[in-house]
């Protein structure tokens, strides 16, 4: 039954452990840094996606989906992914390197962003202090193949593993690279247009960044420290254990400061429609 179907996971899972952390917004935002090294991928996204003229109503869609794979029911879930896969066949794009035209569902379009979210998602939530076993890293890879036949994947071809996830990035990394198009792009992540009214600062200094930009500013910045090291010397910068330490330091804190939010603040009408069919389904039991 609908009324008690805990979806794809259920309160049992490592995803739902992992994904009841607010602090996995800033993971999103390190997936797309990570996402546009990808030449292809960049592609296809830039000349399909109208992401600079509504970057936000972009980002609340992608938060639907996720929300939507992650606690809704099997069936919300399902017909989520079927509305994605639609959307991708009705798309192409123009390699820019070679001026051969693909569809963007191609399946190593695919794996890459499956893989760069889900990695994205797993080590920002360590990383602020998450405490997973090395069982239960394997065991979130593992069913988050489950999110990836939603987008038409078969399940074999994606890693499931946190070993299988490493070995794929080194296949990968010499594919990637900072093309104008991921240059471009990473900087209207680190300073997009606000949605909010902003604070701005007496007109006579002639700038424009108010508190809400400050705040952005810094965990923009944070989401691309939490990069691989390689990633960000791709980016033209220094992959040093210093920054990757620094970025910990600060997502830690982060972590801290949105836990202390009162509960109704941390979770959505999602996260708390899939928890009362749990309980109901427990009840039940």
């Amino acid at each position: 039954m609908d009324s008690v179907d805990v979806g794809l996971f259920g309160p049992d899972s490592v995803t739902w452990k992992l994904h009841q952390e607010p602090i996995l917004f800033v993971a999103g935002l390190r997936s797309l840094y990570l996402q546009a090294l990808h030449p292809r991928a960049m592609a296809g996204v830039a000349q399909n996606s109208n992401y600079r003229r509504d970057a936000w109503g972009r980002l609340i869609r992608t938060a639907d989906y996720v929300g939507t794979t992650i606690y809704g029911t099997t069936a919300e879930a399902e017909k989520a992914g079927l509305r994605l896969r639609r959307l991708h066949a009705r798309l192409t794009a123009v390699d820019p390197a070679t001026g051969e035209r693909f569809r963007i569902d191609e399946p190593e379009l695919l794996r890459w962003v499956h893989v760069t979210e889900v990695e994205s998602f797993l080590d920002t939530a360590r990383r602020a202090g998450v405490p997973l076993a090395a069982d239960e890293v394997d065991r979130y890879y593992t069913e988050q193949r489950r999110t990836a036949v939603l987008v038409g994947l078969a399940p074999e071809t994606v890693p499931g593993t946190a070993a299988e996830v490493a070995d794929y990035y080194r296949r990968i990394r010499p594919e990637l690279r900072m093309t104008r198009e991921a240059a471009e792009t990473a900087l209207f992540l680190t300073a997009p247009p606000l949605p909010w009214r902003r604070l701005s600062l007496p007109a006579r200094v002639g700038l424009n960044l108010g508190p809400p930009r400050w705040a952005y500013l810094g965990v923009a910045g944070t989401a691309f420290a939490l990069q691989p090291a390689w990633a960000r010397r791709l980016y033209g910068g220094l992959g040093l254990p210093t920054t990757a330490l620094s970025a910990d330091v600060t997502v830690r804190a982060l972590r801290l400061a949105l836990t202390a939010l009162p509960r109704d603040w941390r979770e959505g009408p999602m996260q708390r429609a899939a928890k009362e069919r749990a309980a109901r389904l427990a009840a039940a039991d």
